[in-house]
Parts: C-alpha cells; structure tokens; sequence
C-alpha cells in the first residue's frame, strides 16, 4: 500500500493506493470524447406498452440534472417525471436509459438541445429508478503520461488491478470543483438544515472563480440572498432556487432544501455514507489490513449473491476463495436500521459516527425529510477489472467494465497516481 500525497484526496478518507509503484501521471478527460461511458441496461427494458416511454439519451458535456430539467422545459413537464438509473460524468460523452412519464414519441422527438440526443427505445409500465442497471462500459484516454517504460509499467499495473484496488467512492461523488455533497449531507442528518443550505450556497473552493468565491463569502457573512441572487450566473440553479426561496421566505432554510430535487437532496446523504465508507476503509489500511486479508468477523459477499461471515474455522478457506476471486470483504454503509459493530470495520464506522454525533435516529429522521429510505448497505473493500490497455505514444487507452456505483476514476487513480484535478 502507498499513502496519496494529495491533500484532497486524503479529507474525502481516499488515503492508500495499492501498490507501491510509481504512477504514469498525465491528464484524464482533456476533451469529453476521451471519457466514454455507456450504461449496461437491465434486460427486458422497453416493450410496447405503457405510459413511461424509454429514452437512450446521449448528451456532451452536459451535468445530468441540469439536462433532464432542460429536457423537461422542452417538454413542458416537471421533471419529476423523468427517471434514470445512474448519475453519469459532465465532462465526457455518456450513453444512458432514462423513462418519461406520459409524453408522446412525437414530442420527444421535437426535444432539440445542443449535444443531447434522445433516442426512443420503447414503452413500460415502470420508471426507471437509481440503481437499475447491470453497470457501466468505460472506454478512457489518459493524456500526456510521463514514465519512462510506459508500455511496460501499464501492463504491470494493468495486472494489480485485476487482483484489486481500493473500492473508494471517487472524487465526483463529492463534487468535482466543490468536494461539499457530503458536508451538506451530514448536515441534513444533524437537522441542522440552516449549516446544510449554508455548505452548499457559501462554502469556498479554490477551483471556483474569485468573484464566485466572493459572492459565497459575501453571503456566509450576511444571510442576505438579495445580492447573491442578482451576482450570481444564471446556470447556478440550484444555489438560486434557495436563495429564491429565503428572499421570499426568511430564515426557512429547511424549505430552501425542499426546492432542490428530491434525487439531489437523497445523493447528499447517500454521499455522507459514501464519505464514512471512505474514512473506514482507509483505516483499515491504518491498522495494518489488506483487501485480502480476512478478518474475523468480516463480511463476505459472493458473485452468486451468498453472503457469509469470516471465522476462525474457516478463514484459510475464505482466503482461498478471495485470492480465486469468488467472494470479497465488504464494509457496512449505515443507515437507520440498527446494528451491533461486530467486526473491525463495524467498529470504525460505530465510532466514525459517534465522533459526529450521528445516530440511526438522525438517517431516520433524514429519510422522513428526503423521503429516501437510506437503509445500511454492504460494499466491496476491492474493486476488480479485466482491462484492455494501448499505448499510443505517451497516451494511455482502457477500457473496462465496472458495477452500479463503481468509480472509474477509482481505477484511473491506480495508474496516474496525480493530483485528483487531473481526473476531473
């Protein structure tokens, strides 16, 4: 295992690389069209028959919420009524299924957005909701790479990714110029929902403009939305519709929330788990535990679907079926359903927790305010990936497949080892 250098890296708990080697460095997405993505849909997706028409929509450079609420402006719908499965990059060329709710295929057909395409693939009876996909092809360019023996040291790092790397939740999961999704998250959890609007809106970065930044400063230290909204660029909708709202009704910062979509509102706590699981897992290198290494106690989850838990009968086993690829360790993602740290990872996530007065009272609570279940969830510890890999001169080519809700940036990390704004 090697520390990251990065900063950045390190408060958002991606601390460990998995191997010691040097990285090739260089730059991902130096143009969309060297971040490729499309979605592995469900089988069975679109029939006939139904009032949700089933969309492929390919969009350029495009953030997904703001181009379903451009969709739905087309429309002339809310766009509550148009569902996806997954949350894909801005800044690449992604493919993805999304469903409409009761509109026409004539009036799709008349949607017309700069590099958006929406093509129609059929009827259902059901939305398409988050996590309903079987995972995502990536096909990726890394820019620019600077080691000496670039051939040779890809294909090396190629094969320690097939035996695993740390499965953190990237970068983008956080925000990619303003890491503050999960700061905004815990917040809402505390129901301290004045801090939570405050995070989002005020919170400075310094990959954000300087007038931004002061705009932001300027309203941390006023609460006055008035100049905020007047200074502020058109395209920052959300952080307006908050501040609409507190100019129109002072001081209620929990209905400032309630003005963002309910999809956006959930990624904010789901992000705070994803955080936790982050902080945990870093630990666990910490405290001198691999990806592979079994622990009494540990959780297993199978490729068949079988979980089981690590003991001392059977940990030589268990280690024989890691190594074979058969099952990996998983880490807890609390939620308001209660549990008992019985294992090593439990224990830091319990007192992770604690450390911030989080409780499954306040998921509870958080879900009420959502309207999001947040129920606890197992993870993979390691992320594991057949990749195809080409050097063109100092440009690296990948291609790979991963699962719902795995990062390929995670994978990226592993070969460049740079400053995590070389990934965004």
């Amino acid at each position: 295992m090697k520390i990251t250098p990065y900063p950045l890296e390190r408060d958002l708990g991606m601390s460990y690389y998995a191997s010691d080697a040097d990285g090739i460095g260089g730059w991902l997405r130096t143009i969309p069209e060297d971040f490729l993505v499309e979605e592995i849909p469900l089988p069975d997706r679109g029939g006939t028959t139904g009032p949700y028409q089933i969309c492929r929509l390919t969009k350029k450079n495009w953030e997904l919420q703001h181009a379903v609420k451009e969709i739905a402006k087309r429309l002339a719908i809310s766009h509550r009524r148009i569902g996806w499965a997954g949350t894909k990059d801005r800044n690449a060329i992604t493919k993805q299924w999304i469903s409409i709710y009761d509109v026409t295929p004539e009036e799709i057909a008349r949607v017309q957005l700069r590099d958006i395409t929406l093509e129609l693939l059929g009827q259902s009876n059901e939305a398409i909701s988050l996590g309903q996909l079987q995972g995502n092809a990536f096909d990726l360019v890394i820019r620019d790479c600077e080691h000496d023996d670039l051939p040779g040291h890809v294909q090396a790092i190629r094969d320690g990714v097939l035996q695993g790397v740390p499965n953190y939740f990237g970068l983008q999961r956080f925000g990619a110029i303003r890491p503050v999704t999960h700061v905004v998250g815990e917040w809402i959890l505390r129901g301290d929902y004045e801090q939570a609007v405050l995070a989002y809106v005020a919170m400075e970065f310094s990959g954000e403009s300087e007038d931004r930044r002061k705009i932001r400063k300027a309203f941390l230290e006023t609460r006055d939305p008035e100049p905020a909204l007047r200074d502020l660029p058109k395209q920052m909708a959300y952080e307006r519709a908050m501040l609409h709202h507190l100019h129109a009704s002072p001081g209620d910062y929990a209905g400032a929330l309630q003005e963002l979509p309910p999809k956006l509102l959930s990624l904010f706590v789901s992000a705070f788990q994803s955080y936790i699981f982050n902080c945990t897992l870093s630990r666990r290198f910490e405290d001198g535990y691999g990806l592979t290494t079994p622990v009494e106690g540990d959780q297993l989850l199978f490729l068949n679907g079988r979980t089981d838990s690590v003991t001392t009968a059977n940990k030589n086993a268990v280690s024989t079926h890691i190594a074979r690829g058969r099952c990996s360790i998983a880490l807890f993602m609390p939620g308001k359903e209660p549990f008992v740290p019985r294992s090593h990872g439990e224990e830091v996530t319990a007192d992770h927790l604690a450390g911030r007065g989080i409780t499954t009272e306040n998921f509870l609570s958080a879900s009420r305010f959502v309207r999001t279940k947040f129920d606890g969830a197992w993870r993979p510890i390691a992320l594991r990936t057949e990749i195809a890999a080409s050097v063109d001169g100092r440009d690296v080519r990948l291609a790979f497949t991963l699962p719902p809700g795995h990062y390929a940036t995670t994978v990226c990390r592993e070969f460049m080892k740079a400053d995590p704004v070389r990934m965004i």
